[in-house]
């Protein structure tokens, strides 16, 4: 237990070193945003490092730090060089800027100390996983894997879609329906939310495992209550207003799920 807690205490020193540094950054191109693909890129060092020098079973090893580092990279890349770099500041951290006012730079660090505490949080499974010695793979270990490819293949498409969406010129300030959008309002956030379940299955194969269903459920309190589904919502009304209202009828806010009938129109 207690090698288990001097791992975790480094993967969170390694975290908060990272972050003061990105915070750095963050002031001097003044833009907060870049803390998204940090926070990733930080999980995904963590899972690595983990996977890497922990003495479990190697397949277990391999898989779940294939399915952290694949998750990582992916995100961290796409948030990089689709929403930070050569782009404005994320509209939500516009509006804390606006509401921090002369605290801004005390309050952007804590912000960035507060997500590398968040980023070690959720490395901690990755951790308990890569060294569980026991030589075989259980059905939950299987399990949470196919889950896995299940959610990384839908987060991906999904991304994939918004961004071909949005990069047609004739689609500026209309609503994205095609693909698994138009079964879900927050098709990305379903599957992100999914990613968090396979491992938390993946998870019960190990002693402890059980403790990790904290991961999902935290990620689900985010999405739901922080800076996931309410923002986006609120930021697509001020855009888009009547289309997207349309859209919140019809098409299922989390979920994929089948659309609702459009209203009938009234001439």
């Amino acid at each position: 237990m207690l090698s288990f807690l001097m791992w975790w205490l480094s993967g969170l020193a390694f975290a908060l070193v990272v972050m003061v540094a990105l915070w750095q950054v963050a002031l001097r191109i003044d833009k907060i945003s870049i803390v998204d693909p940090g926070w990733a890129g930080i999980i995904m060092m963590l899972v690595l490092a983990f996977g890497m020098l922990s003495d479990g079973y190697d397949l277990r090893r391999f898989l779940i730090t294939f399915m952290g580092v694949m998750w990582g990279a992916r995100l961290t890349y796409f948030i990089l060089f689709r929403r930070v770099i050569g782009k404005g500041e994320d509209p939500r951290y516009t509006e804390w800027i606006r509401k921090w006012g002369a605290d801004k730079d005390r309050k952007m660090r804590e912000f960035f100390l507060i997500q590398a505490g968040v980023a070690a949080f959720f490395s901690f499974p990755y951790l308990l996983i890569s060294r569980n010695w026991q030589p075989s793979l259980s059905a939950w270990e299987i399990l949470g894997f196919l889950i896995w490819i299940i959610a990384f293949t839908g987060e991906a498409a999904a991304d994939i879609q918004l961004e071909l969406f949005k990069g047609n010129p004739e689609n500026k300030g209309k609503t994205c329906r095609c693909g698994l959008w138009n079964y879900s309002r927050h098709p990305n956030y379903f599957f992100e939310f999914l990613i968090w379940v396979s491992v938390a299955v993946f998870a019960l194969g190990s002693p402890y495992g059980w403790v990790t269903i904290i991961c999902p459920a935290i990620m689900f309190y985010f999405l739901f209550k922080v800076t996931g589904i309410p923002k986006a919502e609120e930021q697509s009304l001020r855009s888009r207003g009547d289309d997207y209202r349309e859209y919140q009828r019809t098409t299922s806010l989390f979920v994929p799920w089948f659309k609702k009938k459009q209203a009938p129109h009234v001439v």
